[in-house]
């Protein structure tokens, strides 16, 4: 019996809270190694463990995986969360990258001047309402099932869903325009392993606060 995945990463959302949800809602158990100051991640690149010298770093299977894509791709695949084939796994993989994108704007948001986050706030605001969440409503609305790709949950949703619950951190009412997102929301987000992770003392991780913008700032000589 392998061990519990180990991930090495900031105590903070980051690069690593996607991994973190797709393992919990494949029921993975997995342990964390925070890295918490700069001499942690030094030892850690010291050892030879980083092949990029970057974080996230997971342990798996025997394997030190960096790249966050590599990762996912990897974990979604072991456990029956990428399609069943290889049309469907491009369908997820188109969706994943436009989560992606969308997530990635609210990912840096923290780290911006104050002079500009109003405006780049306002830009993923504009981009979610016209750009992405049409793209997810019309695809749940044209073949009727519960899920975006098949009948099946797979990463997709759980990264939709992930992208959905941090856009309304930004603006709750977003899903305002959105009925089957909405009813989509709901569903996702009471599937058991899902909800487990989603109640207070998981190791979902907060929103990027100030405090923790300096931590990483420190860290990573930023």
């Amino acid at each position: 019996m392998a061990g519990k995945p180990k991930l090495h990463y900031t105590k903070g959302r980051g690069k690593m809270e996607s991994i973190r949800w797709l393992l919990a809602a494949a029921g993975v158990e997995f342990e964390e190694e925070f890295i918490e100051t700069k001499e942690d991640l030094e030892k850690l690149r010291n050892d030879g463990v980083l092949m990029f010298q970057q974080v996230p770093m997971v342990e798996i299977d025997g394997m030190k995986m960096v790249q966050t894509r590599a990762i996912l791709s990897y974990i979604a695949a072991k456990y029956n969360l990428y399609g069943k084939d290889l049309k469907e796994r491009a369908w997820i993989d188109m969706y994943v990258e436009g989560t992606t994108d969308l997530m990635g704007m609210i990912m840096y948001l923290p780290f911006q001047p104050a002079d500009t986050k109003e405006k780049n706030l306002a830009l993923i605001i504009e981009r979610a309402t016209t750009r992405y969440f049409p793209v997810y409503e019309k695809a749940l609305k044209d073949h009727g099932h519960d899920y975006l790709v098949g009948n099946k949950l797979s990463w997709a949703d759980i990264h939709l869903l992930e992208a959905i619950l941090m856009v309304e951190e930004c603006k709750p009412d977003i899903l305002s325009a959105f009925p089957l997102l909405q009813a989509f929301k709901g569903r996702t987000s009471n599937i058991p392993t899902i909800k487990k992770f989603l109640q207070p003392g998981s190791q979902r991780k907060p929103p990027t606060d100030e405090k923790f913008v300096a931590v990483v700032r420190k860290i990573f000589n930023i």
